[in-house]
């Protein structure tokens, strides 16, 4: 860089289709969309910029000149040349787009998510791209590849549940374009995270459980990965406070693919058949997502399990509760839209300067408790459990 911070620059690597001039006025607009390079701050002189980099001085006042045409730096006679103050604004006139990238749309908290992003980028006068992932590393890699084609001016993602390779989102940063992380970060990144509390999720789940006289409680999650396992540990920790438990032969993981978020039916299906044909069987349970406690509603019943009479039920998802069953479930509910507009701030921020783009913030969303109606005293038969003949 030729201020002396950031990456170095060669402008000499032969197989560089591109004039010198145009691979310095990039680099400079680089070092502008990442922050190193501040609003009003001034440049060196040409001269000191073409003994740097060894070009010609015309090289650098071609570069320069570019800029100063697109209002990005201006030149003040016996003074200096200055980057332009409201340079993250006129950035932004041709980079009108922020893209949202999710592993699904369809599902839980995400379309609320989506809908708050949407609104706050549009009080910020963008457009928004949503891309689904579908919970793929590959698919990822494709919709970032894409963005970048479009020439976003940032995007907000929640990761894929399978580790993020790091070279996905340098592919952004080496093009200024600003990351906000929503639920998990990518390891290896500073980038501001909006993150989902899986510990409190848990735990919550648990005292609510315990609240309601449940000790013995089953647990039901799509996939194991380490936030599935902190559900799973945060709320074994708040029952053991109060004497229950969430044992293993009482926890179904689903699929061992990294990409499904769906629970499994039939593998579901002959996990609660062996649960509940223990003489002690568990009296709740907690499911990961409100989809799997969705599914789990509807397999309870046709093992003539009524809910919550025999079993109770606690999901988590979005606070925007709809559909005929997503109604009734008792869950730990997160306000998706909420998530979403603070994204959208955030990048906002970070385009116009106000944040950098490697401000590595965390911000813990809240979360709470709807009642629902699946959530209900714990079933007893004075001996500690109910024994269903489940066939």
């Amino acid at each position: 860089m030729p201020t002396g911070r950031g990456e170095p620059l060669d402008l000499h690597t032969a197989e560089r289709a591109e004039p010198k001039y145009a691979r310095l006025k990039n680099h400079l607009l680089v070092e502008l969309k990442q922050g190193r390079l501040k609003p009003g701050e001034a440049l060196p002189t040409e001269v000191e910029l073409a003994g740097r980099l060894r070009i010609a001085r015309s090289t650098v006042r071609q570069a320069l000149g570019e800029l100063d045409r697109e209002g990005l730096i201006h030149r003040v006679r016996g003074k200096g040349t200055f980057i332009h103050r409201d340079v993250h604004r006129r950035l932004r006139r041709g980079l009108n787009v922020f893209g949202l990238v999710m592993p699904e749309t369809q599902t839980g908290q995400y379309p609320a998510l989506q809908h708050g992003f949407e609104r706050a980028a549009a009080r910020a006068e963008h457009q928004v791209i949503v891309s689904s992932t579908d919970n793929d590393v590959s698919r990822q890699a494709d919709v970032i590849l894409q963005l970048l084609e479009k020439e976003v001016a940032g995007v907000a993602m929640v990761p894929t549940t399978a580790p993020t390779p790091v070279h996905q989102i340098l592919a952004l940063r080496k093009q200024g374009i600003p990351v906000v992380f929503c639920h998990r970060r990518v390891d290896g990144i500073a980038a501001p995270l909006l993150a989902l509390p899986f510990h409190e999720v848990g735990r919550m789940a648990g005292e609510a459980l315990l609240r309601h006289g449940h000790r013995r409680v089953a647990m039901f999650l799509t996939r194991r990965d380490r936030w599935a396992l902190a559900y799973l540990e945060s709320m074994r920790e708040a029952l053991r406070k109060g004497g229950g438990d969430a044992p293993d032969e009482f926890v179904h993981f689903g699929s061992e693919s990294p990409t499904d978020v769906k629970l499994d039916e039939r593998a579901a299906g002959e996990a609660v058949r062996k649960m509940f044909s223990r003489p002690d069987p568990p009296t709740g349970i907690m499911c990961g997502f409100d989809s799997v406690a969705e599914t789990l509603y509807l397999l309870l019943g046709r093992f003539g399990l009524r809910v919550p009479e025999d079993v109770s039920l606690v999901g988590f998802g979005g606070r925007d509760r709809r559909g005929a069953i997503l109604r009734r479930l008792a869950s730990v509910v997160i306000d998706g839209a909420e998530t979403g507009r603070r994204a959208g701030e955030l990048l906002s921020e970070m385009c116009d300067g106000i944040r950098a783009i490697d401000d590595d913030d965390e911000i813990v969303m809240r979360i709470g408790f709807s009642a629902g109606e699946t959530l209900g005293p714990a079933a007893s038969d004075g001996q500690g459990g109910v024994t269903f003949a489940v066939k």
